[in-house]
């Protein structure tokens, strides 16, 4: 594929489409077909993104989607706007590493599907940050966003089998700030959400309290490999935990 070529392309389409929005905005655009101008540049903008992807120019590629979504933010198609802001956190992620930034699209995505009421879809960018945040040891901001997950999840009939799941990771996150910390969390949402208790996330979460409040790793390990060899722990979850066993003194932090 000649990227070269794909790039001048997008390059001359980017043009384009700025020059549309600037006629758009004037007396005479207003007269023939603003808003109908506008539409147009925004999917020239995406076309153009497309290509610079395509190029490997995720900056140019960021920059046009960027222009779309201030485009599409204006004229109130949030939707749209927020499926952008996807695109631009997953560049953000994935080829520029730049998690902090992935984090606020994330974030600006979430807040537009809440205003249009996509509960699902906001929450689906949540949980992104969600798992960030505790990576980079944001552990509040992480516990507020599993909680509120959580709790909106746990009276959905075709949701609430995950709210286990959000509330487990809660716990985790409590855990590596406090263990009593973690201890009040637990109770908390066994209250809130009953069949927690029997879940065996929770199950797991009390052995390891009481091997942590008793210093001992090998039952803290024995733990994990019992649970894992059941339901298989994530990258997300063996990270988290690994955090955790390190605080038990003479530890080595490995989970073998």
């Amino acid at each position: 594929m000649d990227n070269t070529g794909k790039e001048k392309e997008a390059i001359q389409l980017m043009a384009d489409a700025d020059k549309k929005v600037k006629t758009s905005g004037s007396f005479l655009g207003g007269m023939f077909g603003g808003p109908h101008k506008v539409e147009e540049a925004c999917e020239m903008y995406c076309r153009a993104a497309n290509m610079f992807k395509m190029a490997k120019n995720w900056t140019e590629a960021i920059k046009c989607l960027s222009a779309a979504v201030d485009i599409y933010t204006d004229m109130g198609r949030f939707t749209i706007a927020a499926k952008h802001h996807i695109t631009i956190a997953e560049i953000y992620e994935s080829e520029l590493v730049d998690i902090e930034k992935a984090i606020a699209h994330y974030e600006q995505a979430a807040d537009y599907y809440k205003g249009e009421e996509s509960n699902s879809s906001a929450n689906k960018c949540l949980l992104k940050v969600g798992a960030y945040a505790a990576q980079l040891e944001q552990y509040a901001k992480a516990i507020e966003i599993y909680e509120q997950v959580g709790s909106s999840t746990m009276d959905n009939p075709l949701l609430k089998y995950s709210a286990k799941e959000y509330f487990f990771k809660a716990s985790l996150c409590h855990f590596i700030v406090d263990e009593l910390n973690a201890k009040l969390a637990v109770e908390k949402y066994e209250e809130m959400f009953p069949a927690f208790s029997d879940s065996r996330e929770c199950k797991l979460l009390k052995k390891l309290l009481d091997a942590h409040e008793e210093q001992n790793s090998e039952a803290f390990t024995e733990a994990i490999k019992e649970f894992d060899s059941i339901s298989r722990l994530d990258q997300w979850q063996t990270t988290m935990l690994l955090r955790i066993k390190k605080t038990i003194q003479g530890d080595e932090g490995d989970l073998k």
